[in-house]
């Protein structure tokens, strides 16, 4: 009986300790959190991982200092702006690797693509017909479908004020043109370029030499070198890195950059360059395409709409270029100045845009001709 009993008293026991033992791990469980699913799932229902997102295709590095990272400035400004998430791949080849590089965007989750570069134009064209919910926005072409855009800025207006500091500049009436690829975009900048070097300096002439390749630092720098070889005490490019201007400030000669404001890359030779400010339209196409209100387009601003601008022009720039570039910016602004306005020559001196006219845009889109004044050849 007394065992029996002992017994009885040892299960008790022990059934009391894990009960005592559950109760433990139980009030030792961490509670759960309500912020954090909170966080996780907004008002309209949607999570972390549906949050919009935008893909940035570049040509070359973010590094380079001009055209790739100009985009990636805007690309951190979408982001600010609206919260929305990005992807980018940078120094993609502008051949068909580039579909493979949208089609990863896509699976990624990418609902709205900018491919950055002229060369991927077709391959854009083409996706854009296999994937007809995502949109895309190709810079610096001219091709459009249902749910591809084609968007650029009048860089143009600002190339030709920059011209008009080179040419007040030179002393030599010799101007080196470092330009990469011998394109409609290309060859327009270069003439405008040069219409504001002699509506200032007609006897100053602009050499262009041809490096075939948007970003090569040091074969942007030799052509340079050659065109300072050859006579240039102003530098101007169509490149996307400070190669040229540091060649021009080796030399104690003078420069005009692109893309962005390098000053600080050759601030003896610096003295303006044509710069982008591509933010407000990423913001613009972005928020349309979020708020279901995207339409196909084919945009092309200018100064007026801020995403060209003239960078601040420094002290290497001659006495008076200041005033004389505002000036003629204000024409520009209010209408009275139309960069491919006539009488225009071109380099065989006949006239091919007649006094009272102007070149159309189309016309300037496929423009494949130089003006007076500019040395060289378009390469087929």
């Amino acid at each position: 009986m007394f065992k029996r009993t002992l017994s009885i008293l040892l299960v008790l026991v022990l059934s009391f300790s894990l009960l005592a033992g559950c109760g433990n791990e139980a009030s030792e469980k961490p509670e759960e959190n309500p912020k954090a699913e909170a966080t996780a799932n907004t008002d309209d229902g949607n999570t972390d991982d549906e949050k919009f997102k935008v893909g940035f295709i570049y040509v070359g590095p973010i590094g380079d200092g001009g055209w790739t990272y100009s985009h990636n400035e805007g690309r951190l400004y979408l982001e600010e702006e609206l919260g929305v998430e990005t992807i980018y791949r940078e120094s993609v080849p502008e051949d068909q690797k580039v579909e493979k590089v949208m089609k990863d965007m896509i699976d990624q989750g990418a609902k709205v693509i900018f491919a950055t570069s002229f060369g991927y134009m077709d391959y854009v064209e083409k996706v854009s017909k296999e994937f007809p919910e995502v949109k895309f926005l190709h810079c610096s072409g001219y091709k459009t479908t249902e749910n591809m855009s084609n968007y650029f800025g009048r860089i143009y207006e600002a190339r030709y004020l920059s011209g008009i500091v080179a040419g007040m500049k030179t002393e030599s009436n010799k101007i080196g043109y470092v330009a990469a690829y011998s394109i409609p975009e290309v060859v327009r900048g270069i003439n405008a370029f040069t219409l504001g070097v002699q509506s200032v300096n007609p006897d100053a002439k602009v050499a262009v030499r041809w490096t075939h390749t948007w970003y090569d630092p040091a074969k942007e720098k030799e052509a340079a070198k050659a065109l300072l070889d050859e006579g240039a005490d102003v530098i101007a490019q169509h490149q996307d890195t400070a190669g040229p201007q540091q060649a021009a400030e080796e030399a104690g000669a003078f420069a005009v950059g692109y893309n962005t404001n390098s000053y600080e890359q050759a601030p003896k030779a610096f003295m303006t360059a044509p710069i982008w400010n591509w933010g407000p339209y990423y913001v613009e196409q972005v928020k349309a395409a979020m708020d279901g209100n995207w339409e196909s387009h084919s945009y092309w601003g200018g100064l007026k709409d801020g995403i060209v601008k003239l960078a601040p022009i420094t002290e290497n720039a001659p006495e008076g270029a200041q005033e004389k570039v505002d000036e003629v910016k204000e024409k520009i602004l209010n209408g009275e100045l139309n960069v491919f306005g006539g009488p225009i020559k071109n380099q065989d001196g006949e006239i091919v845009v007649k006094e009272g006219e102007a070149l159309s845009d189309s016309e300037m889109l496929s423009i494949e001709w130089f003006v007076e004044g500019v040395e060289g050849k378009i390469e087929k």
